[in-house]
């Protein structure tokens, strides 16, 4: 669901989709973040999967499967993971979710991908 801003432009609202799911890459069971954001990501291998063409629009129809290559800090999201599309070759970015009390991110994973590059 979509709804204009202040500012006129549109900003996507994520209903519904906070949902379990399997990782597409490992294969491991991945439960909803408790502190009411969206799991967008697994937290074991950090894949993800391409829904999104706007953060929480789940309008595409790709559903490739999204690598991490690389991770950046920022001082308004923390720790992002920098996602690459393996079908299409689409970037995005998603904000770590080390603070997730029953499932965080793994630390370890986050660090050999900032290694990288």
């Amino acid at each position: 669901m979509s709804q204009p801003s202040e500012t006129g432009t549109r900003r996507f609202t994520v209903q519904g989709t906070n949902n379990p799911f399997v990782c597409g890459h490992c294969g491991q069971e991945v439960q909803p973040l408790k502190n009411g954001s969206v799991r967008n990501h697994c937290p074991h291998c950090l894949h993800s999967k391409h829904v999104d063409i706007l953060p929480g629009d789940r309008a595409s129809t790709c559903h490739g499967l999204m690598a991490p290559v690389g991770v950046q800090q920022s001082g308004k999201k923390g720790w992002v993971i920098v996602h690459e599309c393996q079908k299409c070759g689409f970037m995005g970015r998603n904000r770590a979710a080390l603070d997730d009390p029953k499932q965080p991110d793994d630390w370890e994973t986050l660090i050999a991908i900032s290694s990288k590059r």
